[in-house]
């Protein structure tokens, strides 16, 4: 069905008729709620009016949420301009106005933020997750480097879920089925203890059939999963002014879906299979994989212990946020996509996360508005690196090596706010953050006990297989350690009550890498000095709201210079620099309520992201295509393909389509003395490339829509639904994995549907 063009023509009026950067949709909710119309966001870190915070914000609701069949938080791209999620080897990636990562590496980290009520999230591993329990969804665009702090120059991802009550005890939940016999089954409870306790429990079951086939092993199906989490919530009131919230997750995913690859091909790069394709060992279909004969599979066991303590101090509002989390995920990867036993990779991680944050906000109705805050952050990442095909035995995994970080950052800001006149604000904020490497090392080959010596005579002796940086080379860890601050700059003119026109200058920065996992296990073993990215973010800005109506509109140019890209090759992923990068565009969305039941959405997004000096940048090239000498080398390392550096000038940002834009509709009527609701949304990417280089492996625009049929009772306690995702059955690119093995392509999923049940009591 080739619906393409037209959706691109259509997205490329709605850009041009409305212009702005975010979207709302009434809700109800402490972080983003509704009053005779007006919109509260905490993008500021403090309940405020959308239409007065200077920040292009997409603000999703739990019924915004619903109507485009969004269920992990990966799917929130469909309703949000400029934002995709993209992932490599399990490993998610969010990319915001071209402000992204690839980088999967020990001490590594993205470049937005993922904050679930409150509570930062840094692991790439755990980055997507099904969305239970959620009022609402905030993405914040442009660096937000004062609030929020290291790693979030693309933006920030904000995620509020229900707390427990003591209004009343209460019970809803809901269960779906689908095609490829999806079950999904879920639940939130609250029981009212006293007047001044509650609990609260949620869970959640999911489960389905793969969709692909492996033609190595009969055509058997592929990709069955199942995933189910818990989290118990428990809400005191200690006093009049003090509350506290515990809350204790536990959850677990074997799902192997995103490892399964064919082998990738194009008109213009040609075929991706190792050794340019043996006949019955490769598949470029799009529903069918070659395996080898160990099954990919990627397991992760996560648990998280979260404590909120707010006091009401009388002159302000403080607040504590206090976390632990540990992941542990195991994996193993096909390099060479294809059903030939080459090389594949055991990836084991193991995640630790210690957090502590401190935020102090002024009481609203006062010409002086601020927020202040001191924050801790500690994550040790493992990486473990195996040989899971040697011999050819599902049981033979061996060790090669590994890496592993230990991170460290401290930060104190202060944002405030002052209103000059009643029309005329003014915005400063300032963040000192430190930044350090502690116990950085990684794992010799097999662990064996050996000795390091590099270019400048340094000998380095390994301790149980370890070759720790700070013994070995202690410049690198000087290197990483440094102070940043992340000021911001913001004026706002308000000329009506629902009306806000801003300009605004915010700085960024995503920190210093040792390259563990890369450059220092091979030799020469120096390793490499990444150096921290750096942005410079200018925005202008407009915001209307009303009830029934709101248009918002923003252009921006961003400084983005020293690029961390991630370079896949044997067992490895090396990090570099690129240069310079040059970002700028305009978004466009709007709101409307033309008449009672009927509700129309629209946004768009033109980003214009270009790589203007990429020295050395990295091209995958088949060995075939080199001189005779090249080819024995690499036939003799098992390889096809090299990576070999290109200066490249002015040329697209990887994984940056140069228009994103939705359209979205809900209406809702009475019938049978209920309601029916009919909601649709369709989504359109313009073309881009996934390679690191930002000239290789193209995916063309495509276009997805969701619809969804809801029939809710009179007494509103329980509704019937149907629903369909991808309904046009687009087919499209959603990665392209690389090596020096093959490359490999992953496959968005055909058109799925089903019918789902849900209550309320």
């Amino acid at each position: 069905m080739k619906i393409g063009r037209t959706s691109a023509s259509v997205f490329g009026l709605v850009g041009l008729a409305v212009l702005a950067p975010a979207h709302a949709y009434a809700q109800d909710s402490e972080d983003s709620a509704t009053d005779s119309g007006v919109i509260i966001v905490t993008a500021q870190r403090r309940a405020e009016a959308q239409v007065d915070v200077p920040i292009s914000i997409t603000n999703l609701s739990s019924d915004a949420l619903k109507t485009a069949s969004v269920e992990q938080l990966a799917d929130i791209g469909k309703v949000t301009p400029a934002l995709r999620f993209d992932f490599a080897g399990g490993f998610f990636q969010p990319t915001i106005r071209g402000i992204g990562t690839a980088v999967a590496t020990s001490g590594g980290g993205g470049n937005v933020g993922i904050y679930v009520d409150g509570f930062y999230s840094p692991n790439p591993l755990a980055a997507d997750f099904d969305l239970i329990s959620v009022e609402s969804i905030q993405v914040l665009k442009g660096p937000q480097g004062t609030l929020f702090g290291r790693n979030t120059t693309g933006g920030a991802i904000l995620v509020s879920t229900r707390e427990p009550s003591t209004d009343a005890n209460a019970i809803q939940g809901r269960v779906s089925y689908g095609r490829y016999n999806e079950f999904k089954a879920e639940q939130f409870s609250n029981y009212v203890i006293s007047d001044r306790v509650a609990v609260s429990l949620e869970s959640q079951y999911r489960r389905g059939d793969g969709w692909q086939h492996d033609i190595s092993n009969n055509d058997k199906r592929v990709g069955d999963y199942e995933n189910w989490s818990v989290r118990i919530g428990l809400k005191a009131d200690l006093t009049d002014d003090v509350n506290v919230l515990l809350r204790y997750k536990h959850g677990k995913v074997d799902d192997p879906s995103p490892l399964l690859t064919s082998s990738y091909y194009s008109d213009e790069f040609g075929l991706g299979a190792p050794f340019g394709g043996v006949p019955g060992t490769y598949t470029t279909a799009k529903n069918e994989i070659a395996s080898g004969s160990v099954p990919e599979f990627f397991r992760s066991n996560s648990d998280v212990v979260q404590v909120t303590i707010r006091a009401d101090l009388g002159f302000a509002d403080l607040t504590s946020y206090s976390q632990y989390r540990n992941e542990k995920v195991d994996s193993s990867l096909e390099l060479d996509y294809s059903g030939l036993d080459i090389f594949q990779l055991g990836l084991p991680n193991n995640n630790d996360t210690w957090s502590q944050e401190f935020l102090l906000t002024s009481k609203a109705g006062t010409p002086l508005q601020w927020t202040a805050g001191l924050f801790y952050f500690e994550n040790t990442d493992q990486y473990i690196t195996d040989i899971d095909n040697f011999g050819n035995d599902p049981n033979s995994r061996i060790r090669l090596g590994g890496s592993s970080t230990t991170v460290r950052s401290y930060a104190a800001f202060l944002d405030a706010t002052y209103e000059i006149t009643p029309k005329l604000f003014v915005t400063g904020g300032l963040r000192y953050s430190y930044d350090k490497i502690d116990d950085a090392y990684y794992n010799t080959r097999f662990l064996a006990p050996t000795t390091i010596t590099l270019p400048d005579g340094t000998v380095c002796t390994s301790t149980d297989g370890r070759i720790y940086i700070k013994d070995c080379d202690p410049d690198a860890v000087d290197f990483a350690k440094g102070d940043r601050l992340t000021p911001r700059v913001v004026i706002r003119y308000k000329p009506t009550d629902q009306t806000s026109i801003y300009a605004s200058y915010t700085k960024g920065y995503k920190a210093a890498i040792i390259d563990v996992g890369g450059s220092c296990q091979n030799a020469p073993y120096v390793c490499s000095r990444v150096k921290p990215e750096t942005i410079n973010a200018f925005e202008v800005g407009a915001k209307y709201e009303t009830y029934g109506l709101s248009l918002e509109a923003a252009g921006f140019y961003y400084d983005y210079k020293d690029l961390q890209v991630s370079i896949y090759e044997a067992g490895t992923a090396r990090i570099v620099n690129a240069a310079k990068s040059e970002i700028y565009g305009l978004e466009g969305a709007a709101r409307v309520k033309p008449t009672a039941g009927l509700e129309l959405s629209a946004g768009a997004s033109w980003v214009h992201a270009r790589y203007k000096d990429f020295n050395n940048a990295p091209i995958y090239t088949p060995c075939a295509d080199l001189d005779a000498a090249t080819q024995a080398v690499c036939a003799a390392n098992g390889i096809s393909f090299l990576v070999l550096g290109q200066d490249l000038n002015n040329v697209t940002m990887q994984r940056t389509p140069e228009f994103t834009g939705f359209l979205a509709a809900r209406y809702a009527t009475e019938v049978g003395g209920g309601e029916l609701a009919l909601s649709g949304n369709l989504s359109y990417s313009s073309s881009f490339h996934f390679g690191p280089s930002g000239i290789q492996f193209k995916q063309g625009g495509y276009e997805t829509l969701s619809l969804r049929a809801q029939w809710t009772a009179p007494s509103e306690h329980w509704y019937l639904a149907a629903y369909g995702n991808n309904v046009t059955n687009s087919r499209y690119l959603t990665q392209v994995q690389y090596s020096n093995f093959g490359i490999g392509a992953n496959w968005s999923k055909p058109i799925t549907y089903g019918v789902e049940a849900g209550f309320n009591f």
